[in-house]
């Protein structure tokens, strides 16, 4: 498994515990006044609501700022896009979020493999065929980040 590879199985595993709202046995509560300037830095996307957030999800971002600095520049820049995406969602998008995780999650790897191959041929439309996808199945297109 590569780097990338390892990553992109770190922030599954942070989704689905996001999804799943289990709970670690260490919980941590750090304010945000309590994190470092570059910890911060990293997470200024959930900054309006990192006080809510609860110690298992404050952990899971620990974790991604402690891997950060490793990241190459594709990964970091995903990072901020998916942590940026993820706090400006309503409550109800990210329901639905979760509920499409959860159901791609269940498919079988041949399943996942298609989807992602159909999402990437999709990805490589010209933008006026994605609208156009778009306004006809708006509950199938959708611009979710599945990379």
């Amino acid at each position: 498994m590569d780097g990338f590879q390892l990553k992109l199985t770190k922030w599954s595993l942070f989704v689905t515990l996001l999804c799943c709202g289990l709970a670690f046995a260490d919980e941590i509560s750090i304010s945000w006044a309590q994190l470092t300037p570059e910890q911060r830095q990293v997470l200024s996307p959930l900054s309006s609501e990192w006080d809510t957030l609860r110690p298992w999800q404050r952990e899971q971002m620990l974790d991604i700022v402690r891997d950060y600095p490793k990241m190459n520049v594709r990964k970091q820049e995903l990072v901020q896009k998916r942590l940026s995406n993820w706090s400006r969602m309503t409550p109800y998008e990210r329901e639905n979020a979760r509920k499409r995780y959860q159901q791609f999650q269940a498919l079988s790897a041949e399943k996942k493999q298609e989807l992602r191959k159909r999402w990437l041929e999709y990805q490589r439309l010209p933008e006026s065929e994605r609208a156009k996808l778009r306004a006809e199945s708006p509950d199938t297109y959708t611009d979710a980040d599945l990379n």
